[in-house]
């Protein structure tokens, strides 16, 4: 069973230092539900990534229940007040609705749960949701997240058996789950192989409207991933408030719920079943996972075939309508966005309630203010946005990087092996680029040299502006949103 002995706790959230022994390599990637269940409670104790410093006693009294929250400790320390958490605040909340129906709507409560509704056009459960975020949470390896969806899902009623299967058989779930399921691992792990078909083979389950929600919810999954991921967040202790959230659910017994702990038992028949979710390395010879990583992208194109990649960007069709620019400056009505609408704000105006906020916090990230500078944040985007192959965003970058003075040599350099740059570019960009791919690709030593070149304030700020380009990258892409002219 896999096992990996981990030494900080969370009672160590106000130490300023990092451990040691940061591990040079990424964590393994567990292929059965137990061993995915040892690392879920084994993450209960680890190292925090970033250091934090001591409060003093004002500190402790403005932050309040907060001053023992290492996730605020690092929005209240490091992040500029103007920019916040991209995908960290609070929301509203519908309840659970009809597990066995992706499109049964619910009704509005109060939460800080992200896939909870936030839109009345919105129209699939909370169920479905939290199961796609169970799956990108897998695929992405963020313990995290994934014990969170644990948690959730079996206080909406999931059994340990139903759990199981999503992880390793989905032909005991509906069609238009399973094709929902494909098309959430599919733009978590592999972005740039996005196709028209993806978004064909949708349509034969859901509308357009519903395709465009669940890509709004996904993408903010992956974005959350890389937040606790990369800023390193600690398994949470306990479920129990997922637990008292359960009232009324199918399931009322605390007994099923993983409060406590997650080495709950598994059903004989899934114990050494290996996931058709997580992203495994198999060994040729055995045929058996490795437990190795697989977070790289394919080599970049040339810098020709970019360029034309970019001209055929400029021309192609969207593959989900767009609002007029009319229509989506009456959806937002006094909180329309100034200036003319590009394609990406006229499309997430489908669901003006939800695409308020986001709009805001992915264009307060671009604001010239903070640690990192406006050409290092276009920089980083044009990186992520070539790996991802999101040529919306490359081509949007692109303008921004000649905007800020960049030749098209020194922006095509980005796709070089960065040596004429800076150790503390450097060390940004191959941080930003590893979580961008996939965060568990991140490793404990690449943050302890981007924090010795740079500081804790630059690293946290790259991660919060990373949650939102690997945001903005797969709403645009899936899309297929053309260049503006």
């Amino acid at each position: 069973m896999l096992k990996i002995t981990l030494t900080l706790t969370l009672a160590a959230v106000g130490s300023a230092a990092i451990a040691a022994d940061n591990v040079i390599t990424p964590r393994p990637v567990p292929s059965t539900r137990p061993e995915m269940k040892q690392l879920l409670e084994d993450m209960k104790s680890r190292p925090l990534r970033i250091p934090l410093p001591e409060l003093t006693e004002a500190q402790r009294e403005e932050l309040g229940e907060r001053a023992n929250s290492y996730e605020s400790r690092l929005r209240y320390h490091y992040l500029p007040p103007s920019e916040g958490s991209v995908f960290g605040s609070s929301r509203p909340r519908q309840d659970r609705g009809d597990r066995t129906n992706p499109t049964a709507p619910a009704a509005n409560e109060r939460s800080r749960d992200f896939t909870r509704n936030a839109d009345e056009n919105m129209t699939l459960s909370y169920p479905f949701k939290t199961m796609l975020f169970w799956i990108v949470s897998r695929t992405n390896n963020c313990q995290y997240c994934l014990g969170h969806q644990e948690q959730k899902l079996s206080a909406a009623g999931l059994s340990e058996r139903e759990l199981a299967l999503l992880d390793s058989d989905w032909s005991k779930f509906t069609p238009a789950e399973q094709a929902a399921f494909a098309f959430a691992r599919k733009i978590t792990f592999q972005p740039h192989l996005l196709s028209d078909d993806d978004v064909t083979k949708l349509r034969t389950h859901y509308t357009d409207a519903q395709i465009l929600e669940m890509t709004l919810s996904v993408a903010g999954n992956n974005a959350i991933n890389r937040w606790k991921e990369g800023t390193g967040v600690p398994q949470s202790q306990s479920g129990s408030n997922f637990f008292r959230r359960a009232e009324g659910a199918p399931t009322a017994d605390p007994s099923t719920l993983p409060i406590e702990s997650f080495l709950t038992p598994t059903p004989p028949e899934f114990q050494s079943k290996i996931s058709i979710v997580a992203t495994l390395d198999i060994d040729p010879s055995s045929g058996r996972p490795t437990g190795q990583v697989l977070g790289r992208r394919p080599p970049l194109e040339s810098r020709e075939t970019v360029e034309d990649m970019l001209v055929q960007a400029a021309k192609r069709k969207p593959r989900l309508p767009l609002l007029s620019e009319a229509e989506a400056r009456r959806a937002f009505g006094e909180d329309a966005p100034q200036g003319s609408l590009p394609h990406w704000v006229r499309l997430l105006a489908t669901f003006p309630n939800e695409s308020r906020r986001r709009i805001d916090s992915l264009k307060a990230i671009d604001n010239p203010v903070g640690d990192l500078t406006l050409l290092q944040k276009a920089q980083v985007s044009w990186i992520i946005a070539r790996n991802d192959r999101a040529w919306y965003a490359t081509g949007t970058v692109y303008r921004t990087l000649k905007d800020l003075g960049q030749t098209d040599d020194q922006i095509f350099a980005l796709d070089g092996d960065w040596n004429e740059f800076s150790p503390a570019d450097r060390a940004l960009f191959t941080f930003a680029r590893n979580l961008a791919s996939t965060p568990i690709a991140l490793t404990d030593a690449e943050a302890a040299e981007a924090l010795k070149q740079t500081s804790p304030r630059h690293v946290v700020q790259l991660i919060n502006f990373v949650t939102g380009r690997a945001y903005f990258d797969r709403v645009t892409e899936v899309a297929g949103l053309p260049l503006e002219e």
